[in-house]
């Protein structure tokens, strides 16, 4: 951008400060609907609550919008242990340690400060890109990580001047509900604003696709699996989809192995493997492979043999009949997703200690365990001639999904090669998943990463319009 004098910069300040009222949104059609906490009985209701709800938002300065994020943050710190139970107790599957960490974490999720206005100016006049908000928007909540999800999508759409009206997983709304009537209430006390966040107090997949078809919706975002996004875009409006995954790891032969082995412990076994971001599978050079096995021993990992893995894989998989399990693809039973790896342990006749991160174990490239984004604290290990047959093989299993992938090596080569080859939207390198988002690493914080839809890790720019202003002639502050 050029340089501006100081007498432009004047000027666009001064035009900024005179316009931003006006620049938001514009006037509700609906008067403030008596607040419910953000829970109502339809998605008409919810959109609507939300509406009347979004002007004043977009109003008001960043600064307060500023402290209403501070405030989502604190609570959410505050109440991490109360609602990581409650998410735990009623989706079953995780651990209550990584989810309480999910949302004391979300302090590291961008808001107010991320926004910008940029500037142009010449001879001719001044242009000015400003950032406006979309309205109502839409968001669809996973299973897996409920109530973050929802607070992580929160923070990035106030600071925008959006209000958001969410669609939960019915198997985790008890949660999500619960936690959006508490921040909704301390915002309310606080800054008198009711019903920035909303939802149904039923949901379900006919109220998504109302939600998704309203005519107040501007946006959707749907944090989820294949079958949600698709039903979201056949909406015909513009959709943020933060789709499936399968982390690939490869591990080269100039790898610091103990460093490789402790990563992947702490990444996959992350919240027993639900994050979308996980290390899911292990390709290593063979030249360093049973280095890398015992490395991983000595970090805690609790390595299956060839039989107790192919009853592993015949239990938590469904097969289409005649189909073998080793090297087919299958479908993960539900009941399986997010198990702790004791209780996976236990399907082999393997008394584990509760503490027990991760399992693993050596399979064909082609196995299922390989090909399937399974969720569990289970992850595969293949052995490859070369770097080149690991990285073939990572591109393979990740399956054009462009989400995550992880690499070991200490040499430049070949991790600018297997970036390039993956194309993936987070790329990580020697260091757990989790550094992508700002965990141990320099990253920023979402929980939705769009990656069908190109936007990558979410911030409050992904919420909003460009729009641009343009001054035509010269401009006096009066």
């Amino acid at each position: 951008m050029k340089q501006q004098d100081p007498m432009i910069a004047a000027i666009v300040h001064e035009v900024l400060e005179r316009l931003q009222p006006h620049l938001s949104s514009p006037p509700p059609t609906h008067s403030f609907i008596s607040s419910s906490g953000g829970v109502f009985a339809s998605v008409d209701e919810a959109v609507k609550a939300a509406a009347a709800a979004q002007y004043p938002l977009a109003a008001m300065s960043l600064e307060n919008r500023g402290q209403i994020i501070d405030l989502i943050r604190e609570t959410c710190y505050d109440k991490a242990e109360e609602w990581g139970r409650m998410e735990l107790e009623e989706t079953k599957i995780g651990r209550l340690d990584h989810k309480i960490e999910k949302l004391r974490f979300l302090r590291q999720v961008l808001g107010v400060e991320a926004l910008k206005t940029d500037a142009r100016s010449d001879s001719s006049g001044v242009c000015l890109i400003e950032y406006a908000p979309f309205g109502v928007i839409g968001l669809v909540l996973p299973a897996t990580h409920s109530v973050p999800t929802m607070a992580s999508n929160a923070i990035n759409v106030i600071a925008g001047g959006n209000t958001a009206v969410f669609s939960p997983h019915p198997a985790a709304a008890k949660c999500a509900i619960h936690a959006l009537k508490v921040l909704n209430g301390e915002i309310e006390k606080r800054f008198a604003l009711p019903n920035l966040l909303c939802t149904v107090q039923s949901p379900s997949i006919e109220s998504a696709n109302a939600l998704f078809n309203h005519p107040e919706i501007a946006l959707i975002c749907v944090t989820g699996g294949p079958a949600v996004v698709k039903a979201a875009m056949q909406a015909g409006k513009r959709v943020i989809a933060a789709g499936p995954g399968n982390p690939p790891v490869v591990v080269d032969e100039t790898a610091d192995l103990e460093n490789a082995a402790r990563c992947i412990i702490e990444g996959g076994g992350f919240d027993n493997n639900l994050l979308c971001i996980g290390e899911k599978e292990v390709f290593v050079v063979a030249s360093v492979a049973d280095a890398f096995v015992s490395a991983m021993k000595r970090a805690g990992a609790v390595q299956l043999n060839a039989p107790q893995i192919e009853k592993l894989t015949q239990t938590v998989f469904t097969f289409e009949p005649g189909k073998g399990s080793g090297c087919a693809r299958g479908h993960v039973r539900r009941e399986y997703i997010g198990k702790d790896a004791a209780a996976l342990a236990e399907i082999v006749g393997l008394r584990l200690p509760s503490s027990t991160d991760l399992l693993f174990g050596e399979t064909p490239e082609e196995h299922t365990f390989v090909q399937e984004e399974q969720m569990m604290p289970f992850v595969p290990i293949v052995r490859l001639s070369s770097v080149d047959e690991a990285i073939r093989a990572a591109v393979k299993a990740e399956h054009g999904f462009r989400h995550t992938a992880i690499i070991h090596s200490q040499n430049l080569a070949n991790i600018t090669r297997m970036a390039k080859a993956m194309n993936t939207t987070l790329f990580v390198v020697n260091a757990p998943s989790m550094a992508s988002l700002g965990s141990k690493g320099p990253g920023y914080l979402s929980y939705s990463i769009a990656t069908p839809t190109g936007e990558g890790v979410t911030t409050p720019l992904t919420f909003l319009r460009q729009r641009q202003l343009t001054v035509g002639q010269a401009l006096h502050v009066v």
